[in-house]
């Protein structure tokens, strides 16, 4: 495995690129060749004779991402089938901690923007962003116990999940029931093809071929439905066989963390700082940037402390209320989906998206410095309390624990396998 592609497979490297993407994004936006770049992502590119008419910006938000969104949804098939969230006894506690981190933030931007028309802006600070909170985690939880890690991993995803809810529901336009109907049918016949690929012994490129081909008429006929793109990569990612889901994966990670969240995170950050004073900015720009840091802490620690307490026998040790702290604070990290959000939900209101956009940005960016105040100096903590040597164990583990690349049984061999010189043995 080379450098590069170890680089895209770590916790740390993609969030920082993340945010260098973000930075290049809203600086470009904001120095003289802004036009020049924001006439590149209004150029419009269409496919003949299919309807699809969409420019640059709108191929990147919603084209581009749907690999994402198919990535995040192997993912979820994943952790609700053979991962951290495979029974209702592990799900409960980040269940409860995500629904906290969801309905406290709502309520904190409904009380802050929820007159006139910034109050469609309520699904924004709902969302964690895994990449992020990971990153954050990985850089500077050296000594935590793993079942910090477990937990926010769990709530990272249930976040997901319910953001992909409130894109599918919330924000379908004019639906066209038989193009969505058709785009149904062309997921069904790509779950089909992969289970005729996981049966066969040897990789079939014909196979491989039809899938592709298949997947790119499924996201087509869903952006045509009026049904949200992304949502054909997240059906894809759902109905895809388990072994070839995880080759899948394996394989998409480092294009998706190198190329894919780049890529949107600098077309969602191209925005103008408003020239205005603080008091002339939305109600949706203040409801953002204080929902995000300070509604997720308070729902996340909050709830997850409620969870620890009614939390059934077996399920995983509780976490201490100073770890749920650190945990909350870094589900305020919103960034790639809130972005999205943020687009659509004020996708009429030019003016009033862009300060959404800074809003998640900065809102994003107190959340991560306050998270790493907060990991480190838990770690510290465990470190004192010898909690690295009772839950990590040697160096091995320890950078196994902190990285995605161990997050598949695939990719957990070729690990192995890469650092002991020979073929694991599980």
């Amino acid at each position: 495995m080379s450098r590069t592609t170890r680089l895209l497979r770590s916790a740390q490297f993609p969030a920082i690129l993340l945010l260098l993407a973000a930075g290049l994004g809203l600086l470009l936006a904001n120095l003289p060749s802004h036009d020049a770049v924001a006439g590149i992502l209004d150029a419009h590119l269409a496919v003949p004779g299919t309807g699809l008419d969409l420019s640059v910006e709108h191929w990147v938000s919603d084209g581009v991402l749907a690999i994402f969104f198919f990535v995040v949804a192997l993912e979820l098939q994943f952790e609700l089938t053979r991962g951290e969230l495979n029974s209702l006894r592990a799900a409960v506690q980040p269940a409860i901690a995500a629904a906290g981190g969801i309905l406290v933030p709502i309520a904190v931007y409904l009380v802050i923007a929820g007159g006139g028309p910034s109050a469609t802006g309520w699904p924004i600070p709902t969302a964690t962003d895994i990449a992020f909170a990971l990153g954050v985690l990985a850089v500077f939880g050296r000594g935590l116990p793993s079942a910090v890690r477990v937990f926010l991993l769990a709530l990272a995803i249930l976040d997901d999940i319910v953001g992909i809810v409130f894109i599918a529901v919330l924000f379908a336009d004019g639906l066209d029931l038989l193009r969505l109907g058709l785009g149904i049918v062309a997921v069904i016949v790509f779950a089909v093809l992969s289970r005729t690929l996981q049966r066969r012994r040897r990789l079939d490129p014909l196979i491989v071929a039809l899938m592709i081909v298949v997947g790119v008429v499924a996201w087509a006929l869903f952006a045509l439905s009026g049904v949200h793109a992304t949502i054909a990569g997240v059906m894809l990612g759902l109905v895809m066989a388990p072994r070839a889901s995880e080759r899948t994966r394996h394989a998409l990670e480092p294009w998706v963390n190198g190329l894919v969240l780049p890529l949107f995170a600098f077309v969602a950050a191209f925005v103008v700082i408003p020239q205005v004073p603080l008091s002339a900015l939305s109600p949706a720009f203040f409801g953002i940037l204080v929902a995000l840091p300070v509604g997720k802490l308070l729902g996340i620690s909050l709830f997850g402390l409620v969870a620890q307490r009614i939390r059934p026998r077996g399920t995983p040790p509780a976490i201490r209320f100073p770890d749920l702290l650190a945990a909350g604070a870094l589900g305020g990290i919103g960034f790639t989906v809130s972005l999205l959000l943020a687009n659509l939900a004020f996708a009429k209101q030019a003016e009033v998206r862009d300060e959404a956009i800074l809003a998640v940005l900065l809102g994003s960016i107190v959340s991560l410095l306050v998270g790493a105040v907060l990991v480190s100096w838990r770690a510290k903590v465990h470190r004192a309390a010898g909690a690295s040597d009772e839950d990590f164990g040697d160096d091995d583990d320890l950078w196994v624990a902190h990285t995605d690349e161990v997050r598949t049984p695939t990719a957990r061999e070729e690990l192995f396998d890469e650092r002991h010189g020979g073929p694991g043995k599980h």
